[in-house]
Parts: C-alpha cells; sequence; structure tokens
C-alpha cells in the first residue's frame, strides 16, 4: 500500500502578550511546534501587545484588520491564535478574517486526532473535540440560517436555522453519551489489568514529564535491555513509537521489566502522553482512565529535555499536572535527559535521587535502573524460609516475587534463602529459620 502524501495546511500564527505570561516567545514558539506537529506550514506571525484581552476578537480591532491583509499577502488558509478562544471570538474572528479560526486547544486537539492509533485513544480523542466544539455551536443561528428554503431574513427561515442548530447540537450530545459508554467499557478493562497489577507486589513506575522529553526512548531502551512481557526475550513489537516530534505516542503502554541477572527484581514500566502548558482540560478529563496509570504507581520517573533552555519551565508544568492528577506526593526520580547536546562530559551523573543522562545513546540506562530499583526495592531483606512439601503454593510465590538467592531440598521441606520485601517476611513469618 502506497504512503499517503501529506498535504500542509498554510497558518498565520497569532499571539497576544498581556505581560501576565511567564515567557511569552517561548509560547509562540511551542505554538509553531505544535503547528507543524499538527502538518501545518507558518506563513507567518503576528503579535500583538496590550494590556487586557478584547472581548469580542481577543486581539484589538484594528489588528483584525492587519491579520486579515498579512493573511491575504502570505497565502494563508487558516488563522491559529496562541490561546484559548471563547466561541463568540471565533465566530467573530471568523466573519472579520473569513478564513476557518483555530485555538491552541483546537491545534492540541488536532494532533492528537492525527497521532491516535488506539481504539482507546480514538474514543478519547473523539469526546474530547465534541465536547471543545458543542459549546461552539451557540451563536451560530444566524449562519444556519442561510441554509432555510424561503425568502432571505423572514421568521420561518430563522426557525429553520434554530432547528438545525438544535438538531446539530442534540447529535454530538447523543454521540457524546455514546462515546462515554464505549469508553467506560474500554475502562474496565483497564481497570481490571490495573488490579491485577495492584493485586501483585511487583512495584509499579510510571514515566511522566513534558512532551518529548524522551520517555518513549526510555522505555524501549529498557525493553531491549532487560526484555518484557514476564521474562521472555525482547521483542520488538513490545517497543512504543519514538519520534523527536510533540506528542509522538498518546497511549499509555505497560511493560514488564526484570534487570536482575542474578536476583529476581521486576517492576511494571508504564509511558504515559506526555504534558504540554496550556493542556486542554477536555484532554485531561478524555484521558482520565489512561492517566491514572500515573496515580497508582510506586515511583515516578519524571524526564526532563535538558536540552532545552526552558526545561525549568517544563519541570513546573509536569509538576502542576501531576498535583491535578493527585499524583503530586508520589516519590519520583527526576532524570535529565539528553545532557549529551549540552557538552556534558562524564555522563552519566548520578546524584540524590537524580540522574544526567543520554538515553539515545544508551548511557546511563543501567544507573537508572539502579536509581529505580534503591527506590521501589529499598525495604527487601535476606531470609531463609523452610517450607513443607504441602506449602507448594508459597514456594512458587516466592520463585515469582522474591530474589531466590539459595535453594535446597531438605527431609523437612524446601530450605530458601531469599531477597524479599518485608512484609512478606512478616506475612509468612512462621516458616522463617532464625
Amino acid at each position: 500500500m502506497e504512503k499517503q502524501e501529506i498535504i500542509y495546511t498554510k497558518v498565520l500564527l497569532v499571539g497576544l502578550d498581556t505581560g501576565q505570561e511567564e515567557d511569552f516567545e517561548h509560547s509562540m514558539e511551542e505554538l509553531k511546534s505544535l503547528a507543524e506537529a499538527a502538518y501545518k506550514e507558518v506563513a507567518g506571525i503576528i503579535v500583538q501587545r496590550m494590556p487586557a484581552v478584547n472581548k469580542a476578537f481577543y486581539i484589538g480591532t484594528g489588528k483584525v484588520e492587519e491579520v486579515r491583509e498579512y493573511a491575504k499577502e502570505c497565502g494563508a488558509q487558516e488563522v491559529v491564535f496562541d490561546n484559548a478562544l471563547s466561541p463568540s471570538q471565533v465566530r467573530n474572528l471568523g466573519r472579520e478574517l473569513e478564513l476557518p479560526v483555530l485555538d491552541r486547544t483546537n491545534l492540541i486537539l488536532d494532533i492528537f486526532a492525527i497521532r491516535a492509533q488506539t481504539k482507546e485513544a480514538k474514543l478519547q480523542v473523539e469526546t474530547a473535540r465534541l465536547q471543545y466544539f458543542l459549546p461552539r455551536l451557540v451563536g451560530m443561528r444566524e449562519n444556519l440560517s442561510r441554509q432555510g428554503g424561503t425568502t432571505g431574513g423572514s421568521l420561518s427561515n430563522r426557525g429553520a436555522g434554530e432547528t438545525k442548530l438544535e438538531l446539530d447540537r442534540r447529535k454530538i450530545e447523543h454521540r457524546i453519551s455514546e462515546l462515554k459508554k464505549d469508553l467506560e467499557e474500554v475502562a474496565g478493562a483497564r481497570q481490571t489489568m490495573r488490579k491485577k497489577r495492584n493485586q501483585s507486589p511487583i512495584p509499579k513506575v510510571a514515566l511522566v514529564g513534558y512532551t518529548n522529553a524522551g520517555k518513549s526512548t526510555i522505555m524501549n531502551r529498557m525493553v531491549e535491555m532487560y526484555g518484557d512481557n514476564m521474562g521472555k526475550e525482547y521483542s520488538k513489537e513490545k517497543t512504543v513509537m519514538e519520534k523527536d516530534m510533540l506528542f509522538a505516542t498518546l497511549d499509555t503502554n505497560v511493560r514488564f521489566i526484570n534487570p536482575g541477572a542474578d536476583e529476581n527484581i521486576p517492576f511494571f514500566l508504564a509511558d504515559t502522553v506526555g504534558f504540554i502548558n496550556k493542556l486542554p482540560h477536555g484532554l485531561v478529563e478524555a484521558f482520565h482512565s489512561t492517566l491514572e496509570e500515573v496515580k497508582f504507581a510506586d515511583l515516578l520517573i519524571h524526564v526532563v529535555d535538558f536540552s532545552d533552555e526552558h526545561y525549568r519551565q517544563h519541570m513546573e508544568v509536569t509538576a502542576q499536572t501531576l498535583r491535578e492528577l493527585e499524583a503530586g506526593d508520589i516519590p519520583r526520580i527526576v532524570v535529565y535527559n539528553k545532557a549529551d547536546r549540552c557538552d556534558m562530559p562524564d555522563l552519566p551523573r548520578v546524584k540524590e535521587g537524580q540522574i544526567y543522562m543520554a538515553a539515545s545513546l544508551g548511557r546511563g540506562m543501567a544507573e537508572l535502573v539502579d536509581l529505580i530499583k534503591e527506590c521501589v526495592y529499598a525495604d527487601r531483606i535476606q531470609v531463609s524460609f523452610l517450607l513443607p512439601y504441602d506449602k507448594g503454593s508459597i514456594t512458587s510465590y516466592f520463585m515469582e516475587n522474591a530474589a531466590v538467592l539459595e535453594q535446597e531440598y531438605r527431609e523437612e521441606g524446601v530450605w530458601l534463602r531469599v531477597s524479599c520485601s518485608k512484609s512478606d517476611a512478616d506475612k509468612y513469618s512462621q516458616f522463617l529459620l532464625v
């Protein structure tokens, strides 16, 4: 099957600097990257500085005229604004500019729609897009009324428009209701899988961070180096998509990692959707079931693109998003990734729960795993058990969930020297050998 050629849409980017944003220039740079991720060619950028947002047009009325003229001049097919626009602002700007008007939220939703691969991701994105679009039907009676079949401007014509609006609204509301039911079913299946993992003593680790920080690269290096799928050999099918772009992956993928050569020290590793400044609330809501992997993790790996000059701001956005997900208090390791791009010598560098590394080059992976083991297996102790032969289920449990250092078959039962959690040692204390 031939690859479909991507047709790029020419867009004009518009930003309003009210002086309230910490780094407005970075926000505009990010808007350009978002546009490119949505397969749009940036034909031009216009910025206005004024103390407050214009309620009717977002930008000043004089600036609207300038945007219209520049859009014609540079051949823009759409105009994209850096912030969320109200439904009335979208309508007013569309009328004056005579071009489709998008805001930052709309742009991110477009990217998510392009990237969605699995059934769950597609359902989540469609739900978020329809919830975004629904309030933007309000106030469209004038446009819809033109679709009537009687004389222009009559009351019956306006009524036809209003009826069309209500029909559209009901269709969208019905579709959202259907999607939510479908999502509940998919979320139910995910919850069952998560419940099984939560019942297991195997620790759960989640990769979190700003989009394009390198989370998927770390996941893939882990799978390649330490196998996957309950200890089986590495499979290329178990890797996730990694690409130097915003929101390369949307799905939360969970893999079984067992880095212990001589001891059984596995953990589940989840790769989650990246965060971004001004992430639409509707997307957080729609992706709630997948983002819950973060909430139920024992340890978070906060991946930071250290080569990005705005990395501190990105860290704060991630921290704020984690607080919103009620995951702000979960222990974490901070990974300063892509440190090789900063000409930092002697990589990796490890210091107090932080590591400077280069995942794409494989530099720092073993050290990161050591940090993870120190955190999630901190309560491990070495003890000896003598398990009667009729307690085979307990023997199997330790074989699967502990590091069996020595094993011997004795007359009284199976003798094991293991490295296990203190809670497991306490649970089976009656079989302990002092």
